[in-house]
């Protein structure tokens, strides 16, 4: 038995089953940055869980699709004249985006089901696999609220950057949420840290956090194709237009030079703290923690550099994404590792009242 009181067995499986879920996950998040890039994500005006799992089959469906896209203002101002052809590129993408979203909750629902009747799970266990399906669920609804933003009554040629921000932060915390159960359910021992090394994990997770959901603003608002040399902006040291006339303080969260100097210093303020961090607990327990999260933020760094020089081109900007998101899942790990060894106990014995 193990120390969750499951067999060895129940807790692989348990754990496979988190990670297919996770790598799924990550997939669907850059899944999802390719259908922003491509301006996919308005081609498909409907949201139709049932029937929207099946492609357009005939010239009938597609020509009916299509109509209904040409009723979008992202089809009026910026995509007029697009042929048939076009049209199908982009919806495939975001077809695809959808399709993958179902898959991922039927992974995820099948694994609880399967779980419950061979009796792996207690009470704890159960209650913390149905909050992940769950936030699965919300990231569904949450997703056609923010397509929702550009399609009918608006002006609006893509999505409402405050939504796209709310549908990557779920994302990233559905994917957070899981690698940490994936800890929880390993049954690691941990050793004391100090107050401080607690406490310097947490500000980092908070900071990598908040520079996500900043990077998620600039997606938004294509502010990373606007200032394109570095380190200086339009040859400034502080653009002369962060506040933007007629936004005043919505420019921290609008304005595109606002929010794209916001996130260089965001990550100025990461990589100098990793890196400092590193060195101070060079001779701590969790010195590989440190340095792997402070070599993972150096790389970010120097790829977001290199990403908004060029323009943010797909290929670069996905890459950056996709780094920026284990950059995350190693913040996380790190705070996971400085928990109170008590607590960890705590965990690692769910569920010892049962028999696998």
């Amino acid at each position: 038995m193990s120390a969750t009181g499951k067999s060895p067995q129940a807790m692989l499986w348990m754990r496979r089953w988190l990670i297919l879920t996770g790598v799924m996950v990550y997939a669907m998040i850059l899944i999802g940055g390719a259908t922003r890039l491509t301006d996919s994500g308005l081609s498909i005006t409907e949201w139709d869980p049932i029937k929207g799992s099946l492609p357009p089959l005939g010239d009938a469906a597609w020509a009916d699709l299509f109509g209904k896209y040409q009723q979008t203002a992202e089809y009026r101002l910026q995509n007029s004249g697009m042929s048939l052809g076009e049209f199908q590129h982009i919806f495939w993408w975001e077809w695809s985006h959808r399709l993958f979203g179902r898959l991922i909750g039927l992974v995820a629902v099948a694994g609880l089901a399967a779980f419950a009747i061979l009796k792996w799970l207690d009470r704890s266990l159960a209650t913390r696999f149905i909050i992940l399906i769950l936030l699965g669920g919300l990231q569904g609804a949450i997703g056609w609220w923010m397509v929702s933003s550009g399609i009918g009554e608006t002006s609006r040629v893509d999505v409402a950057p405050y939504r796209l921000a709310t549908h990557f932060m779920l994302a990233l915390f559905i994917i957070a949420y899981t690698a940490w159960l994936w800890l929880d359910l390993g049954g690691k021992p941990r050793e004391a840290v100090s107050p401080a090394i607690r406490t310097v994990t947490l500000v980092l997770l908070a900071l990598v956090f908040l520079q996500m959901a900043a990077g998620a603003l600039v997606a938004g608002l294509d502010a990373g194709r606007s200032y394109t040399d570095w380190p200086l902006m339009a040859g400034e040291l502080v653009p002369s237009h962060y506040v933007e006339d007629g936004l005043g303080l919505r420019s921290l969260f609008e304005g595109r030079a606002a929010t794209q100097f916001n996130h260089r210093l965001l990550a100025y303020a990461i990589w100098i703290l990793s890196l400092g961090a590193a060195w101070a607990f060079r001779r701590s327990a969790l010195r590989g923690a440190f340095a792997g999260l402070a070599v993972l933020v150096s790389l970010q760094a120097c790829w977001g550099i290199l990403t908004l020089m060029h323009a943010a081109p797909m290929d670069l900007a996905l890459v950056h994404q996709a780094i920026g998101v284990v950059v995350t899942l190693a913040a996380v790990r790190l705070v996971w590792l400085a928990r109170p060894p008590q607590l960890v106990a705590s965990v690692t014995e769910l569920g010892s009242t049962n028999t696998a």
